[in-house]
């Protein structure tokens, strides 16, 4: 037997390691950001930097990206209030594209790995609904030259607490090879020196599932079960310092 054709496609010019941030989504403990309220000095703490601002740094990137720009060269975290932090928090709400974005998340994370057929009624799995709905999504996107970014999928849990332990990463290339598919993402995640090997690789030949994914993203040893293409609208990064 021959060798499988092996297709694929890139956004042209993006290296994590050239075209992301020098630091990784590791911040403190500290507020993503805080209400202003009259009376209350310095207003009241919503959220926890130190559980991640990935769809900020996502979003961020490929917004410097289109715009023709490198990350800044500072590999500190950025602080609180700064300009960059800012901006990174302002992208990071917009990610969720609430209350929908939460919602696919919450809804996929209590989907079954596999399809379940139950008289005669099919409820697809999360493998379906990724090889069939999601992935065509980001494929036309690759094949545009455009970068993807990704919600991924790594709870199992009807419980909206557990919604934290899913990821955001940005897909910019993939390679298929007869039903294989590998997908090269940015990873906020992932230290600078190993940003331009992360990859998720899964097969197409059967869509019912269980469908595995193998990955390097760096998500504590948590599986990806599925992931879904995230709506993402530019917008002008030159709050950015350069």
């Amino acid at each position: 037997m021959g060798e499988a054709t092996v297709t694929g496609a890139a956004a042209m010019g993006f290296r994590p390691s050239e075209c992301a941030f020098r630091f990784t989504n590791s911040f403190p403990r500290q507020p993503v950001l805080r209400a202003r309220v009259m009376g209350l000095g310095s207003g009241i703490p919503i959220g926890d930097a130190s559980r991640g601002l990935c769809g900020g740094m996502v979003f961020a990137v490929r917004d410097l990206f289109e715009a023709g720009r490198k990350p800044p060269s500072d590999a500190t975290h950025p602080p609180p209030g700064s300009p960059l932090y800012r901006y990174l928090v302002r992208r990071l709400f917009q990610s969720w594209d609430l209350p929908r974005g939460v919602l696919r998340y919450y809804e996929l994370q209590r989907a079954p790995d596999t399809d379940v057929v139950r008289k005669l009624r099919r409820r697809d799995g999360l493998g379906r609904i990724t090889l069939v709905d999601e992935w065509p999504r980001v494929r036309l996107e690759l094949d545009s030259g455009r970068l993807a970014p990704l919600g991924i999928i790594a709870a199992r849990s009807r419980d909206p607490r557990k919604l934290g332990l899913n990821h955001q990463v940005l897909a910019y290339a993939y390679e298929l090879r007869g039903s294989t598919i590998t997908v090269r993402v940015y990873d906020p995640n992932t230290p600078l020196h190993r940003a331009d090997d992360v990859e998720i690789t899964f097969d197409t030949a059967d869509p019912a599932g269980p469908v595995s994914f193998t990955h390097n993203i760096a998500i504590g040893g948590r599986p990806v079960r599925g992931f879904f293409h995230s709506a993402y609208r530019w917008s002008d990064p030159s709050p950015i310092p350069a």
